[in-house]
């Protein structure tokens, strides 16, 4: 059976040093291969001619970085699928993103591509050079082939019906207008804003728990607690998605000179972002504690935190600083928590002063009624999801790109976005055009941060110039990748973006 020629990577590794001593050549293909198609098999076989013997690693699915819904077929029947093949003699599961951990264990004479990789600079991930230097590190060379190319990715889109006919209608429209190589070179030229993040630095905690039911004496739902977890959210979230595309990254946040979580949060910062911290003594550090259960269920929440206006010494601090500093910044994105951090004085100084605003004034338990981005004079991007959009234009039924026009006129903004989860999101501008996007992903692992996301790339890519039509579609990208990611565990990665922009426009 062809399941008999599918062993672990250590097993492989074994085959290729048994072959070697027998005086055989081996060759080594990688891939994900989620369908299988003619031009995979002719790659294949190709490869085989080109040594005595030939091996495959394929990629396992939690290292298929092509977005939610990838890959559609399992890691084991893509496995099966391969080793059903004459020319392949055996096959191994690669639990990593690269080939590199293959390559430096199996160590074969060859390691085969197809004629797409041949091209360094066409990588978007850069992962062939390291796995070109992975196989000539152990005496081995990189071998291209020349043979029929084809792509599973279009294959699956066109006939396997993975998005919905609303999402496939709406990336048919949207590759008309540009290709994945063309945004993704734009995206890439972001690297040169110098970007400011203001906004609450919270710690994210979530507490893992599963269900016990009813206590046996009243009405109380018992839980059995089994683990926690630590996330950096809130401003440093954002400042971290921002990071993956720019260069210089700053953020300015406040801490608590007390239980400041300082150490925590360095810890977790990307490197290229050079942070401000201004410590309150009776305020802190924010800690959002959430108790879930097996799916990520929220079941409640406990803040930790002062939401008293900030102390004036501190506040003066912080006002100065921007009063120095925000002419630097071609961009200055603000996620408003509304905990307090955030003054009036200091909206007036970011209102007034930024060369590029965007901004969110998020609703969330503890500000909600208190807090609303009307508190912003002007700004250049709004971004809000539909119940704050109601809540500042204090209307439940109105039609959305209606309030939408009309809170852009009020707050001087010349871009306005909102999203509404499943319903995906829409974007007007200051000519009252309205664009709107389907959600990108039909799978959601945890809502935490989508929001943040999406503020961080679509505030980015107005900010280096981009058409509406096209921050609208980054934006919602990175949230629909966000929503894979267990609360701010990690940022929506640059790599793992423009991936999923290749998936979405082939």
């Amino acid at each position: 059976m062809s399941t008999e020629k599918i062993v672990s990577i250590e097993q492989l590794a074994q085959r290729c040093a048994e072959l070697q001593a027998e005086g055989k050549t081996v060759a080594l293909c990688h891939g994900t291969f989620d369908l299988l198609h003619i031009g995979h098999i002719r790659h294949l076989q190709s490869a085989s001619k080109q040594a005595d013997h030939l091996l495959v690693s394929v990629t396992a699915d939690e290292f298929v970085n092509k977005g939610p819904g990838r890959p559609v077929f399992n890691e084991y029947l893509r496995a099966e699928n391969i080793a059903a093949l004459a020319c392949v003699d055996q096959v191994a599961i690669n639990h990593a993103v690269t080939a590199v951990e293959v390559l430096d264990q199996v160590k074969p004479d060859l390691y085969v591509k197809g004629s797409d990789y041949k091209s360094t600079s066409d990588d978007i991930t850069g992962n062939i050079q390291h796995e070109k230097e992975a196989v000539e590190r152990h005496g081995g060379r990189i071998f291209f082939t020349d043979e029929l190319t084809s792509s599973s990715t279009r294959l699956l889109n066109e006939y396997f019906e993975v998005f919905s006919p609303e999402t496939s209608a709406y990336l048919d429209q949207f590759k008309q207008v540009i290709g994945a190589n063309e945004i993704i070179d734009k995206l890439k030229k972001l690297s040169g804003l110098n970007v400011l993040v203001v906004g609450e630095a919270i710690i994210d905690e979530y507490h893992y728990t599963s269900a016990l039911g009813q206590t046996g004496k009243g009405n109380v739902f018992a839980v059995k607690y089994n683990d926690y977890e630590r996330f950096a959210g809130g401003a440093i979230a954002v400042a971290n998605h921002v990071a993956e595309f720019s260069d210089s990254v700053t953020l300015l946040t406040g801490l608590g000179s007390t239980r400041s979580h300082e150490d925590f949060i360095r810890a977790n910062l990307n490197s290229a972002i050079d942070p401000v911290f201004f410590f309150s003594q009776d305020r802190p550090t924010i800690v959002k504690r959430r108790y879930v259960d097996a799916d990520i269920a929220k079941l409640f929440e406990v803040y930790f935190y002062n939401d008293a206006p900030l102390p004036e010494e501190t506040n003066r601090k912080v006002v100065n600083w921007l009063d120095k500093h925000l002419a630097d910044f071609n961009a200055v994105i603000v996620p408003d928590f509304g905990n307090g951090f955030i003054s009036g004085e200091m909206v007036e100084k970011l209102s007034r002063n930024a060369r590029f605003l965007a901004v969110n004034a998020q609703v969330n338990s503890g500000n909600r009624g208190y807090h609303l981005i009307t508190r912003y004079p002007r700004a250049d991007f709004l971004s809000l999801n539909e119940p704050e959009l109601r809540l500042a234009a204090h209307d439940r039924n109105g039609e959305i790109e209606e309030l939408a026009g009309q809170l852009a006129d009020k707050l001087q903004a010349k871009h306005i976005a909102i999203t509404r989860g499943t319903k995906g999101a829409l974007m007007v501008d200051e000519d009252k055009s309205a664009y709107k996007i389907p959600a990108l992903s039909s799978q959601v692992v945890d809502r935490i941060g989508a929001g943040d996301a999406f503020l961080s790339i679509a505030g980015l890519c107005l900010a280096g110039g981009f058409a509406p039509e096209q921050a609208l579609f980054a934006g919602s990208v990175a949230a629909a990748l966000d929503v894979q990611i267990v609360c701010n565990r990690e940022p929506v990665r640059a790599v793992a973006l423009f991936k999923y922009i290749s998936t979405l426009l082939k």
